[in-house]
């Protein structure tokens, strides 16, 4: 076998431990080398693959440089790297933790201003009385450039933010933020709100893979399996089976053909059908006479399609 997939997970913090539920939950276990303080390490059950941990924002720019071909990391990251998203990387899967929105902050007192249009005014009435430019502290200087030209918003200028970047108003180092906010609190701390059209991105962890990366046969057929893994393991919680005794009439026929058409699939032994429509389904089975019907929901479901590795097939130009 030629070199491994290389795969960039998160050294440390809460999304470290929610990656490595997620991960465990589709029978994948984080194995560091080293034991916890290890850098390095595989995944238990997925052969041909090597894990490097690091920061949030290290595993962004290495996918970015193509040093390594799969990573998890925040959305907002990939976004604030230059360059089209597009080129450089490919967005597989959103995996529904690590939550954040990037958001456009000004203080409470402002109480004229409560969308971009309004600051719009309040930044030309600034420059016009004053002849200077409203601040904006912020970190994530690229998606608050394209988000208020966007707008329409030019009289601004960004002072880049090392700290924390909610304490800037109060400081007097600038008027409003672009920060990433979980709950809001911290704003509200700091005596701020989110304008109501100023959500520039709903952030969250995200599996993506590198396209700068030189990726070999090996490694493709390893990304394939994990993958195929995650996509089996996220389709099972969606999904419940039903079963019953080997029992035809034509009643029973015309309720799993109604099944059928509205989404379920036949399995040998019975339907697979959708965790949130399995009651309705199983007590239309039994009122048609099939039965005892019974539900579980299964570990995996792996389809013939894998829609993540199909999409990642041709964003690399491989058939």
């Amino acid at each position: 076998m030629d070199s491994p997939l290389i795969i960039a997970l998160p050294s440390k913090g809460r999304l470290k431990e929610q990656v490595e539920t997620w991960l465990a939950d589709c029978a994948l276990k984080l194995e560091a080398d080293g034991g916890a303080r290890g850098y390095s390490g595989r995944l238990k059950g997925l052969d041909g693959a090597q894990v490097r941990l690091l920061s949030a924002g290290d595993i962004a720019e290495a996918l970015d440089a193509g040093e390594v071909h799969l990573g998890v990391t925040g959305e907002d990251l990939m976004r604030e790297r230059p360059g089209d998203l597009s080129a450089r990387a490919l967005l597989l899967r959103p995996l529904g933790f690590g939550r954040a929105d990037l958001v456009v902050a000004t203080p409470k007192s402002w109480l004229d201003v409560a969308t971009m249009a309004d600051l719009e005014e309040v930044a030309h009435d600034i420059l016009a009385r004053t002849g200077r430019r409203i601040r904006v502290a912020t970190k994530y200087i690229l998606q608050t450039r394209a988000f208020f030209a966007r707008h329409g918003l030019v009289d601004y200028r960004i002072v880049e933010s090392g700290g924390a970047t909610e304490g800037a108003p109060a400081a007097g180092a600038a008027e409003l933020v672009v920060d990433i906010t979980t709950t809001g609190a911290t704003l509200e701390a700091n005596g701020l709100k989110v304008l109501d059209d100023g959500v520039i991105l709903k952030s969250q962890a995200q599996l993506a893979a590198s396209l700068r990366a030189q990726w070999t046969p090996d490694q493709m057929a390893a990304a394939e399996a994990l993958l195929r893994q995650v996509e089996a393991r996220a389709a099972a919680r969606r999904s419940a089976t039903l079963i019953w005794p080997e029992l035809q009439n034509p009643q029973a026929e015309a309720v799993v053909e109604s099944l059928v058409a509205r989404g379920a699939s036949r399995r040998p032994n019975g339907l697979l059908v959708a965790a949130d429509a399995v009651a309705d389904a199983g007590r239309d089975l039994s009122r048609a006479g099939l039965g005892p019907v019974t539900a579980a929901q299964p570990d995996f479901v792996f389809e013939t399609d894998s829609p993540g590795w199909t999409q990642l097939q041709a964003a690399l130009g491989h058939n």
